[in-house]
């Protein structure tokens, strides 16, 4: 679903060249968060039913393991509908599950793109990125975002190739009266065309040029 809403926001002729997402990193930390709440949770109910065996609070207990599993889903879905693109024309930040938060800058706008790494993040393949903008938006920063040099370098290289005019097209000479009057000289000596045939296209020749 999250596909197919972003490609119905691409223009004409515009195309897809890279997508990314934050480092699987950031979703850990959430999932460890809700992990370690429902550790706790476990935790709990194991010592009520310890020392009060037929305790309601120990039922209520296991079901608030719900809410911690229900938190994790959304972290998941709240993660991988969190994109980071570059097309040929902009750059998008997608967010969102059902509704959906769109902030996009077109190339032609960047001005500078800043690119921090830690460590960490260059051994793992994580880092926060800071593009500047003319618009009113000023900077968009990206944190903690998967594959950041591929997604600096594609979004310059495309800056980059919308901003070099398409090289024209190579001028082919036009051939000379001479040249063409020695091939048409040439079908006559080799018997394809005939001495009227060849004045014939002599003389239209002459009235072209």
């Amino acid at each position: 679903m999250s596909d197919n809403y972003l490609k119905s926001l691409l223009g004409e002729n515009e195309q897809i060249l890279f997508v990314t997402h934050q480092h699987w990193l950031v979703l850990a930390g959430e999932i460890i968060s809700e992990v370690l709440l429902s550790v706790a949770v476990v935790v709990l109910v194991s010592l009520i039913w310890a020392f009060w065996l037929l305790n309601p609070l120990v039922a209520l207990g296991y079901l608030l393991l719900i809410f911690p599993l229900i938190s994790l889903c959304r972290d998941v879905l709240v993660w991988s509908n969190r994109k980071f693109v570059v097309t040929n024309r902009r750059v998008i930040q997608l967010a969102g599950v059902f509704s959906k938060n769109v902030t996009d800058s077109s190339l032609e706008k960047v001005n500078d793109v800043k690119l921090t790494q830690s460590f960490l993040g260059r051994m793992l393949g994580y880092g926060d990125i800071e593009i500047l903008t003319a618009s009113e938006l000023g900077v968009n920063k990206l944190s903690h975002i998967g594959r950041p040099i591929q997604y600096k370098t594609t979004m310059i290289n495309a800056k980059e190739k919308l901003e070099t005019p398409a090289a024209a097209a190579p001028v082919r000479p036009l051939p000379n009266l001479a040249d063409l009057l020695a091939q048409l000289d040439t079908l006559r000596q080799h018997g394809v065309l005939t001495e009227a045939e060849f004045q014939i296209k002599k003389a239209e020749l002459l009235k072209k040029m």
